[in-house]
């Protein structure tokens, strides 16, 4: 079964290339039209080749608004944990029955 793997992999990437490819808007796609993207994916994906070189460099990868590049997490408008908030915190001392004086 663990012979299987790599092929199974290859097929995968495969698979999401062309179809990454194929939702792809026009105007996103770079260096290439994307009728030639999906040739190249087509021809060259066993070899992973198209595959790769579609994900590098075929599509348009635009930063966030809030500025973190995409496919990462946090940022400065990211999520915070309580006990890092100030906010969180504050509210914690008027809440604390024992503070009222």
């Amino acid at each position: 079964m663990l012979r299987y793997l790599p092929f199974l992999l290859v097929l995968a990437l495969w698979i999401y290339a062309f179809v990454d490819c194929l939702n792809t808007p026009e105007e996103e796609v770079r260096h290439l039209p994307k009728v030639v993207w999906v040739i190249i994916i087509l021809l060259f994906g066993e070899v992973l080749v198209g595959p790769v070189a579609w994900l590098l460099t075929g599509r348009r990868r635009q930063a966030r608004a809030d500025g973190t590049a995409p496919g990462r997490r946090g940022g400065a408008a990211g999520w915070v944990a309580p006990d890092d908030n100030p906010d969180f915190l504050r509210s914690l001392d008027r809440d604390d029955p024992r503070n009222n004086d």
